[in-house]
């Protein structure tokens, strides 16, 4: 129990942001800038590497079609949740274990005029509150790393597919060098961080019955959008306003991690792949 206790405790820690929608909301009327599409939020709303970009690729990799139920695991803000359902006609419910994520959420989604495509709650992935067979595919990006039951929660995901259902996911693994240099968007210590091998990982998606339908390598392409992640922040003047962008999610140490990131890539310290499997 006070294992548990000490993982959720750094778990929330971590990703806490007390009034994070207020701090959204003051940041975009600070810079004049108005919401109407979905595209408006990208900066701040896409919490994985190469942002939109990602979330595309994957979708149509998941062979999504109009009215697909979608789960969206760890959803964050609701960037990808709001992308799916504007842009391939899905219908998307969005789950997270931090309060503050599922209000910035729902007030963003009520912006730009989702709210009948697009529902958020807060929940834990390990126990998710839905039916059995609920859903046409659960997706996930950057998640599965602050997880260490992976049984279990593969377990669950099955448990709420549509027979023949897919599990689409972008998920970070561990490189062939060690440790992994912190913190890092995902954990500030290694208390929060269960990132498995390729070979680890596909034993635990095949033995809780799934078949593989696509794997690809993104570890070059994510290496390359993080260095010029990390240069445009170098360049940016001392005295310039905050970006209205993921700092205002992960906070005064998103230089330090992003930096972290792209070192841990360039060294092949962590990885990053896309995956589609399908309901056994």
């Amino acid at each position: 129990m006070e294992k548990k206790h000490d993982y959720e405790q750094s778990l929330k820690q971590h990703y806490q942001r007390p009034n994070l929608s207020v701090i959204i909301s003051d940041a975009l009327k600070a810079a004049g800038k108005q919401i109407n599409s979905h595209e408006d939020t990208a900066a701040l709303d896409e919490f994985h590497m190469r942002g939109r970009d990602a979330t595309r690729e994957l979708a149509r990799l998941a062979g999504l079609v109009p009215d697909d139920a979608v789960l969206d695991l760890g959803c964050g803000l609701g960037g990808p949740a709001r992308r799916l359902a504007a842009e391939f006609g899905c219908r998307v419910t969005g789950i997270d274990v931090m309060p503050e994520y599922i209000e910035a959420a729902d007030m963003l989604t009520q912006m730009v005029g989702l709210a009948q495509q697009v529902t958020f709650r807060t929940a834990n992935m390990l126990d998710m509150p839905f039916d059995t067979d609920s859903f046409d595919l659960v997706w996930s990006q950057h998640t599965f790393m602050n997880i260490e039951d992976k049984a279990r929660l593969f377990a669950e995901i099955r448990r709420v597919l549509r027979p023949g259902g897919r599990l689409a996911f972008y998920e970070v693994l561990s490189g062939s060098e060690t440790p992994v240099y912190y913190p890092v968007q995902w954990a500030s210590d290694p208390s929060i961080n269960f990132l498995l091998a390729e070979e680890e990982l596909i034993e635990q998606i095949t033995g809780a019955g799934f078949e593989q339908t696509h794997w690809q390598e993104m570890s070059s392409e994510c290496a390359r959008w993080f260095q010029n992640v990390v240069d445009r922040m170098g360049k940016r003047p001392k005295d310039a306003p905050p970006p209205v962008a993921l700092n205002l999610v992960i906070g005064r140490t998103t230089a330090e991690k992003a930096r972290n990131t792209a070192r841990n890539l360039a060294e092949n310290r962590i990885r990053v792949v896309y995956g589609v499997w399908r309901r056994s």
